[in-house]
């Protein structure tokens, strides 16, 4: 099995479901509503928002770890 191969193409999947992910997340996110919100209480996250969340961490970790197997792949 060529593990290049299919490392370039999880890479590739990896870097549009994080986009994904991040774009989902960033409804309302300006600077003011950055400033605003920075001085309100703190509300936690519930729900798909928690799971959309989690989702991009760990998409965002196994981005970086296969960016280094490519590394260490070529």
């Amino acid at each position: 099995m060529n593990y290049l191969l299919i490392s370039k193409i999880a890479q590739v999947f990896l870097g549009v479901l994080l986009t994904a992910l991040v774009l989902m997340q960033s409804k309302n996110a300006g600077l003011a509503y950055g400033l605003k919100s920075s001085f309100s209480m703190y509300r936690s996250l519930r729900g798909v928002e928690k799971i959309v969340f989690t989702t991009t961490i760990v998409a965002g970790v196994m981005l970086v770890l296969n960016s280094l197997l490519l590394i260490t792949l070529s």
